[in-house]
C-alpha cells in the first residue's frame, strides 16, 4: 500500500473539525459521491474583521480526503477570508507531510470547497468545476475547464498528472487523449513554471503473496463492504489469482445496471489505494 506521513495518519485516524455548524455564515459543497469524492465544509465568520471563527467538514472519500479536509480546518481557523484564499492544494498537501501522487487530488477537492464558502460568504457566484465546460472524464465527471484550471495552477504537463489531481482519466482511460490535446493547447507556445511541489511520499510497497491476499480481505471488510451494505449490497471475495481480484456481489449490488460502475470505481479504487496499483478486479456472476 502507499506510504503516508505519521501527520497524515494522525489526521486520518483521528481528524479534526468533523461536523457541521449550525446556522453556518458560509458553506462550501463540492464533489460528488457517485464519482468517490465529496465535500461539505461551513465556516463560522466574524463579518466585521472576516476572520474565520471555526471551520467543520463532513466527507465522502478515502482517507486521504479525510485528513486532507482535516488539515484544511486547522489551516484557516484564526486566518481571514484574504489569508486563507492564499492556501493553495500544495499547502495542504506540505501540512500533512506529503500525499501520494495519486492522491493530490483529495487536497484540490479541499482547495475547491474553500473557494466555494469565500465566494458564497461575498454573495459571488460560484459554479462547481463539475459543472463547468465540457465533460471529458465522464467515469469521474470532470471537465475541460476544471483540467484546464487544475493543469495551470499546477504545471502539469501529462495525463497521469491530470489523473493524480483530477482523476480524469482514472477509470476507463477513453479520455486520455483528449486530455493530451488540452495539455498541448494549454501550454502551447509557452513552458510551465517551476514552482515548488507538494511534498509526495513515497510509493506502495512490495508485498508477499499472503500479506497481499490478507490486505484484500482487510480492505473489502472494512472500506468497501460498508459502503455496499449502506445501500442493500454486499461483496465476497472468491479468489485471488495473480493481479486479478475474483469477486461476487451480493444483494442488491447482484444484477445492479450500476455494477460494472462499482466494480471499477469503488471496489478497484479502494484495493489500488490500500494493497497495489496494478490490481484488476473480475466479477464472478454468483
Amino acid at each position: 500500500m502507499w506510504e503516508y506521513s505519521d501527520k497524515l495518519k494522525e489526521h486520518f485516524f483521528n481528524p479534526r473539525n468533523v461536523g457541521e455548524i449550525e446556522k453556518p455564515d458560509a458553506v462550501g459543497e463540492v464533489g460528488n459521491m457517485t464519482c468517490g469524492d465529496a465535500l461539505r465544509l461551513t465556516l463560522k465568520i466574524d463579518r466585521p474583521s472576516e476572520r474565520i471563527l471555526d471551520a467543520r467538514f463532513k466527507t465522502f472519500g478515502c482517507g486521504s480526503a479525510i485528513a486532507s479536509s482535516s488539515a484544511l480546518t486547522e489551516m484557516i481557523k484564526g486566518k481571514t477570508l484574504a489569508e486563507a484564499a492564499k492556501i493553495t492544494n500544495d499547502d495542504i498537501a506540505n501540512y500533512l507531510g506529503g500525499l501520494p501522487k495519486e492522491k493530490m487530488h483529495c487536497s484540490v477537492m479541499g482547495r475547491e470547497a474553500l473557494d466555494a464558502a469565500i465566494a458564497g460568504f461575498r454573495g459571488l457566484p460560484y459554479r462547481k468545476p463539475e459543472d463547468e465546460g465540457t465533460l471529458i472524464c465522464k467515469c469521474f465527471g470532470v471537465t475541460e475547464e476544471k483540467i484546464r484550471r487544475v493543469a495551470i495552477e499546477n504545471n502539469l504537463t501529462t495525463p497521469e498528472e491530470v489523473t493524480n489531481y483530477t482523476k480524469a482519466g482514472g477509470g476507463c482511460g477513453s479520455c486520455v487523449p483528449e486530455i493530451e490535446r488540452i495539455l498541448a493547447d494549454v501550454w502551447k507556445g509557452r513552458k510551465p513554471a517551476a514552482p515548488v511541489k507538494a511534498a509526495v511520499v513515497p510509493a506502495k510497497k512490495k508485498l508477499t503473496n499472503i500479506q497481499k491476499m490478507q490486505l484484500i480481505q482487510e480492505t473489502i471488510d472494512h472500506e468497501i463492504r460498508p459502503l455496499l451494505k449502506a445501500d442493500g449490497g454486499d461483496i465476497e471475495l472468491v479468489d485471488v489469482e495473480g493481479n486479478n481480484v475474483l469477486v461476487t456481489l451480493r444483494g442488491a449490488c447482484s444484477g445492479c445496471r450500476a455494477a460494472e460502475f462499482t466494480l471499477a470505481s469503488l471496489v478497484e479504487g479502494k484495493l489500488k489505494e490500500f494493497v497495489a496499483d496494478d490490481l484488476k478486479v473480475v466479477e464472478i456472476k454468483g
